[in-house]
């Protein structure tokens, strides 16, 4: 090991450091009607607004009751590029009004993998929005490099998982008891989707 820690590996990684952060955080189209941006501090009025949604306090450990809190957390966000560390988008619309977030946490540059995380606004549901923006994410992400993405919901949240498996990602199993809710420890549904899978 060298003085700053580094140790070295016997091949390089799959996705070297900078591959993301030398470059500007992107926008994405979805399609004609909505849009993946980078968060900026203006959204927090909206963010506060959105995880004053039951459903979004239920299903996700982080939350904003102040905007000041939403920009704090907006500015977490907005740091994990630079950081390739948790890559966080705005869904919008055409008028660049709050519809989601989606994200990829938890990136490994080394193993090319990430996490995604997703949710909607409640006016946003029920109209297939989701899986077109986790679909459009996992095509950038392929894109880009990464050879996994996968993602994990509580067996309760039937919702998440109509959105993973309508976006391709194929179940892997159940995590017994692999995550703290407000109500407690849920069992976790696990899916993934490879750069390799048919469909891409």
């Amino acid at each position: 090991m060298s003085e700053d820690g580094f140790v070295p590996t016997s091949f390089p990684p799959a996705l070297p450091t900078g591959s993301f952060s030398a470059s500007d955080h992107p926008r994405i189209a979805v399609d004609a009607d909505a849009v993946l941006r980078p968060w900026i501090l203006d959204d927090a009025a909206a963010l506060v607004e959105a995880f004053d949604d039951p459903a979004i306090r239920q299903w996700h450990v982080s939350r904003a009751d102040t905007e000041d809190e939403a920009r704090e957390l907006i500015t977490r966000w907005q740091r994990g590029w630079a950081a390739e560390s948790e890559f966080n988008w705005a869904i919008v619309g055409a008028d660049d009004v709050l519809l989601g977030r989606i994200a990829l946490k938890r990136v490994d540059l080394f193993e090319a993998t990430a996490e995604v995380a997703y949710w909607m606004c409640p006016a946003s549901r029920g109209r297939g929005l989701c899986p077109r923006a986790v679909v459009t994410l996992s095509e950038w992400a392929f894109g880009n490099g990464f050879h996994r993405l996968q993602l994990q919901h509580s067996t309760r949240n039937l919702a998440s998982c109509r959105v993973a498996t309508k976006a391709g990602f194929g179940e892997e199993g159940t995590r017994r008891g692999a995550a703290l809710h407000v109500d407690g420890w849920h069992d976790m549904h696990a899916h993934a989707r490879l750069s390799t899978d048919d469909g891409r």
